[in-house]
């Protein structure tokens, strides 16, 4: 299993490659806002473990090991801001709290999250009495 700083890399490069259809070293350190020496360094790691192929000087692609993580990791993540979304959290912090949480939980919690997100967006009379709730909690 690759580590939280791993799957931060996997996850970015994943959606570049998914958006602009490549990822590139600068694309990457901008994004993070690291050098691009540290990029090349996390890159080289990934290519050891087999989530990218990577050729220096050339560039890198993931492997089908790297997708898959990669869709895992965009997936939880998405899964989060929804979350917290039903939850009520303030749009301008849900990037940063998902950030702050994502790489602290087990997948047994994110399954149970699937759950709990699936339950409150079948019926939306369960997202409005959750606010209902909530108002009374503010008083």
């Amino acid at each position: 299993m690759p580590t939280p700083s791993m799957e931060d890399y996997i996850e970015i490069i994943y959606n570049l490659i998914e958006t602009k259809g490549y990822a590139r070293v600068s694309d990457i350190a901008e994004t993070l806002e690291v050098h691009p020496s540290s990029v090349t360094k996390m890159v080289q790691k990934l290519d050891k473990g087999e989530y990218l192929l990577y050729e220096k000087y050339r560039g890198f692609i993931l492997t089908e090991k790297g997708k898959k993580v990669g869709e895992k990791l965009v997936f939880r993540h998405e899964l989060l801001e929804d979350f917290l979304a039903i939850i009520g959290v303030d749009k301008e912090n849900i990037y940063n709290d998902v950030e702050g949480i994502e790489h602290h939980l087990s997948w047994n919690s994110i399954d149970r999250l699937v759950d709990l997100v699936k339950y409150f967006k079948e019926d939306e009379q369960r997202i409005e009495d959750l606010r209902k709730v909530q108002k009374e909690n503010e008083k």
